[in-house]
């Protein structure tokens, strides 16, 4: 990571230094500060000046935070854009006024946020704007610009916030096409004409207050007329309505009676083909002893009584295991995992996984579910779903048991475990730090496990992202773990949140989107981050959860107290790397599924991050508001 910082600060395109950032600043104190800026002027060292943050190695001006100071006036040319290496600009609710300065933006090639709202500035905006290559928040809102909305702002290809309510901009807003745009707001201007279908996504009161049309407004006159005839349509449809129930409840009763004439069928094949059973007795959950053989975890005689063909020739129709194509070694049926020496590894979620070792020297895992509430069919459908999943990041489902009583699944065993026990669970003085490779690697690999998931249709969601179901292996390589099972149980196998992990808008925790899975892991990236469980989070006595607290952090601009001391204190890392993470995890977790990114956006932004010599800034951080 040296070499990768010495290059950047050797081979910048724009040099600067702290005495050429001395000079600008004391030139911009002039012409709009003077007294409010209590400046120590007889202090050498410029990164003590209040609101000057500098470089980690203390080169160069890094950041700008002037809210709120009473400044006044216009800032002249040869001030702000001196500052060559500024990455933010924050002048907010101050009355500065008149034209930006020309040269402001055409400098500052570095620039990621301006944060300009609440003052009184006039004219059109500076096209140097529209030149610069890493800005991602731009907020002129609450001031007196004018003219267009120059098409240029397509040029901003990594701008993720665009803020430019309640100012005097005039015409049609252009046809954005930012990929990466998600916080945007024109409203209380003069523009006229219709929303590009880009921006339909975003809420009403990014429009309101113009005289604009389209979605999410009201429809165009054009388009008013479309309606009215499709709307013509659905009132001869609603005609047959009444038809259609009667239909459909006439259907669903066939369906009753035909499905259990269909179990007597079945059943009564059964009894004539005289399969040859044996009774094998398993436990319940709370009888089963860590430590113990897969007898005591599954064969030991106890309350529960189960029927099941034990040949090991698997199948479909039978009650033995069923394998699926990609499993390899197939030299084990279900009387074998009964034989195995076996340990408890813990509790899900979903129910209860034991470690089996076979005679073969096989090692597998065996998770027992619990409350499963769909029928038969529907199990075996979704569960062969979730056989057929074949990625380098997931746990491959190798093979499962299906009895009335009872469902088994059986796993590769992972050698490492997981990661909220390496993140959580030795925190003595043998404990070794998770350094920032190997956290952005687990990332990634998690990322791409889900990614894939998600990339099998729009329908395909995980249903429960936690650190605990992100399982690695020896080269800790992160692969995912439980996908698919949310489905099959009832509402109280899974919590309320889970932990944390799920998103406000999840009610029915069997239905969760893709959206609601970014949102999850989001806080697995806080977690990886910040090295608090979203457990720890939530049982303060505030009772915050993990993204509003750093949310809150970062407002306050307290960027660094976010990271795990861990990454702060032994770990050499560029910080500017964590940051970037950082506002990926709070763009993931925002409050609105339609403002958070996609899975396949996350991949790619994080294989950018662990590229050597990368210094992306495509994510969006946290407003200044």
């Amino acid at each position: 990571m040296r070499s990768r910082f010495f290059f950047f600060f050797y081979f910048s395109p724009a040099a600067s230094d702290l005495a050429s950032d001395r000079a600008a600043l004391l030139a911009l104190r002039s012409a709009v500060g003077g007294r409010s800026l209590l400046w120590n002027l007889t202090e050498p060292n410029i990164c003590l000046w209040p609101g000057v943050q500098c470089s980690s190695d203390k080169k160069y001006v890094a950041e700008l935070h002037l809210p709120g100071m009473g400044l006044s006036g216009a800032i002249p040319p040869g001030t702000i854009s001196n500052l060559t290496r500024l990455q933010t600009l924050s002048l907010r609710y101050n009355a500065l006024s008149g034209l930006l300065p020309s040269d402001l933006f055409s400098s500052l090639r570095d620039l990621r946020n301006v944060y300009l709202q609440h003052n009184f500035f006039s004219g059109d905006i500076p096209d140097g704007v529209f030149s610069l290559p890493n800005l991602v928040r731009l907020n002129l809102a609450h001031n007196n610009f004018s003219g267009s909305i120059s098409p240029s702002v397509n040029n901003l290809t990594r701008l993720a916030t665009l803020y430019l309510e309640e100012n005097q901009f005039s015409g049609e807003i252009p046809d954005v096409k930012v990929p990466g745009l998600i916080q945007f707001n024109v409203s209380g201007n003069l523009l006229t004409g219709q929303i590009p279908q880009k921006l339909s996504t975003q809420p009403r009161s990014a429009f309101q207050g113009n005289s604009l049309c389209g979605a999410p407004l009201d429809l165009c006159d054009g388009q008013q007329t479309k309606s009215k005839k499709k709307l013509s349509g659905g009132a001869i449809a609603g005609i047959v309505v009444g038809s259609v129930i009667g239909l459909l409840l006439i259907l669903l009763l066939l369906f009753c009676l035909c499905r259990k004439r269909g179990e007597k069928e079945v059943r009564s094949s059964n009894d004539a083909a005289g399969i040859k059973q044996t009774e094998i007795e398993i436990p319940p959950e709370k009888d089963v002893m860590a430590g113990g053989g897969a007898a005591a975890a599954l064969g030991a005689k106890e309350k529960e009584v189960v029927k099941a063909e034990v040949n090991g020739s698997g199948g479909a129709g039978g009650k033995s295991l069923v394998f699926f194509a990609k499993a390899p070694g197939r030299n084990y049926d279900l009387d074998d995992l009964l034989k195995a020496s076996a340990e408890v590894l813990g509790k899900g979620t979903f129910g209860t996984a034991y470690k089996a070792v076979l005679d073969a020297g096989i090692t597998l895992v065996v998770k027992r579910l619990r409350d499963v509430t769909v029928p038969e069919k529907e199990f075996r459908e979704k569960i062969e779903e979730v056989g057929k999943m074949n990625h380098a990041n997931l746990v491959p489902l190798r093979a499962y048991y299906y009895s009335r009583d009872e469902k088994l699944l059986v796993y590769d065993y992972i050698t490492m475990g997981s990661l909220s026990a390496l993140l959580h669970g030795n925190k003595g003085a043998s404990r070794t730090p998770l350094n920032w490779e190997t956290r952005t690697s687990i990332a990634l690999g998690a990322a791409r496990g889900i990614s894939h998931l998600h990339s099998q249709g729009q329908s395909i969601s995980h249903g429960n992202i936690k650190s605990s179901n992100i399982l690695l292996t020896k080269s800790y390589d992160a692969r995912v773990s439980d996908f698919g099972l949310a489905q099959l149980v009832g509402p109280s196998s899974t919590p309320t949140r889970v932990d944390g992990y799920r998103a406000p808008e999840v009610t029915d925790p069997r239905k969760v989107s893709q959206k609601a899975d970014v949102y999850s892991f989001g806080v697995l990236l806080l977690e990886l981050l910040t090295g608090k469980a979203p457990t720890h989070a939530l049982s303060n006595e505030e009772g915050v959860d993990l993204p509003r607290w750093v949310q809150s952090v970062v407002r306050e601009e307290w960027t660094s107290e976010v990271f795990d001391l861990e990454l702060l204190r032994y770990q050499n890392v560029v910080e500017e790397d964590m940051v970037q993470l950082l506002q990926l995890a709070v763009n993931c977790t925002a409050q609105y599924p339609d403002k958070r990114p996609s899975m396949a956006e996350i991949t790619a932004r994080i294989e950018d991050l662990c590229r050597p010599g990368f210094q992306d800034n495509n994510i969006v951080d946290n407003p200044e508001e």
